[in-house]
């Protein structure tokens, strides 16, 4: 299993945050499941919200009497070129694969299934990465679910008739959003992923050492601070974050910061900085950072000393940035893509655009309105209390569990 932190929260320590309730019910649920086993399997132990919802989610399912193992695949860099390539493709992306990609691909795949066990009662797959590896495994006894985080709405035909006969042999499906649940031959669950108030990127923060992290960064805070805290990923839009940044400075004094991590699975993130840091020129006013890996405390410091919260996303699985602005409090300006809409309810708790003109007008609009910027910070706070916080997701693990001893053809909602 990949490290986690030194020090890891308990249930118990979650009391004070969803209330006594919430726990008991979840721990009668785990009860109800029984003494099973789980095996998780992703792309990578850092970087990005699948392995971040991991680290806190393996620990606490094990408190709960649920034994789970947690692998990350291995692959060289053709592998992980190629599986972004994937991804890009599956959000969208009208690029051509060749032969020799889907090879390799496959050939990554068989290798790591060599490698691993899968004795456990339920086989939980991460994205399209090691979504290949049940090819290996035709005689199993257990239950395989794969799980797509991201944005299905209008996959790449080419790509998804590849993966789509691999995703069809596992015993379900889960997606986090209607709107990019492909018809598929298997059942298929929702459920939404989910946030850790307790640790280090979401626990509550001195005020001076959130002016310390700017001040080391050196990023003024003499003037509103807009922020975009996000992978350096063309779906993440951040040219366009700079254009809507650079329409609202026009008629309101601000700073642009853009911060993100470069994941071992994504081998593109210098690239579009390069771009990024090209658009924005030498304008003294934007602040690019890019971390590898970042630290978990300077990002939740960058996130409560903003003024202004974006994620422009034009194609997106669920951005769980969006919930961590909005669990601080934080008014957010949210493209209105994948499992964004679930997150900001529009003129309730943040901000939906469709547009860089758009994103330049909300900007304005809550920079010259902070009491309108603070009611949707407020009201985002209790919405991810509701929905999006990490015990909700044991919960519908705890489900998922249970809901796989009775199979059913339907699409369900796990809450």
């Amino acid at each position: 299993m990949p490290k986690t932190a030194t020090h890891m929260p308990s249930l118990s320590d979650y009391v004070d945050v969803v209330g006594p309730d919430i726990i008991e019910e979840l721990t009668i649920l785990a009860a109800h499941a029984g003494a099973r086993s789980i095996k998780m399997v992703n792309s990578t132990a850092v970087g990005g919200g699948v392995a971040e919802m991991l680290h806190r989610v393996v620990p606490l399912l094990t408190e709960l009497g649920i034994r789970v193992e947690w692998d990350v695949i291995e692959g060289n860099d053709r592998f992980f070129e190629v599986t972004k390539s994937f991804h890009n493709a599956l959000q969208g992306n009208p690029l051509q694969l060749s032969d020799d990609d889907f090879a390799a691909y496959l050939d990554c795949n068989e290798a790591n299934a060599r490698k691993m066990d899968f004795d456990q009662d339920l086989v939980v797959i991460h994205d399209p990465q090691p979504a290949a590896l049940i090819a290996f495994h035709e005689h199993r006894a257990n239950r395989w679910v794969w799980r797509c985080h991201i944005d299905m709405s209008h996959p790449n035909p080419q790509v998804w008739d590849f993966l789509k006969p691999y995703v069809e042999r596992y015993d379900a499906a889960i997606f986090s959003s209607a709107l990019f649940s492909p018809q598929l031959s298997v059942p298929q669950f929702r459920f939404f992923p989910a946030i850790d108030p307790l640790d280090d990127k979401n626990r509550p923060l001195d005020d001076d050492y959130v002016e310390g992290v700017f001040e080391k960064y050196a990023v003024p805070r003499d003037k509103p601070v807009v922020t975009q805290i996000s992978r350096y990923d063309p779906w993440k839009d951040p040219i366009g974050v700079i254009r809507a940044f650079k329409m609202a400075r026009k008629y309101v004094d601000c700073r642009l910061l853009l911060v993100g991590d470069k994941a071992a699975d994504d081998p593109e993130s210098e690239k579009i900085v390069e771009r990024v840091r090209a658009e924005a020129g030498d304008d003294p006013d934007i602040h690019i950072l890019l971390f590898s890996p970042s630290v978990a405390t300077e990002i939740n410091a960058f996130q409560r000393g903003a003024d202004v919260i974006l994620q422009k996303s034009i194609r997106e699985g669920f951005a769980l940035t969006v919930s961590e602005a909005l669990w601080k409090r934080r008014p957010v300006i949210g493209g209105a893509v994948g499992g964004i809409p679930a997150q900001i309810i529009d003129g309730h708790t943040g901000l939906l655009v469709h547009s860089v003109e758009g994103a330049g007008l909300a900007i304005r609009s809550l920079l010259h309105r902070p009491e309108t910027a603070r009611r949707l910070g407020e009201n985002g706070h209790q919405r991810v209390k509701d929905e999006f916080l990490i015990i909700k997701n044991l919960k519908r693990y705890v489900l998922l569990l249970l809901a796989l001893d009775t199979p059913s053809e339907q699409t369900r909602l796990l809450r």
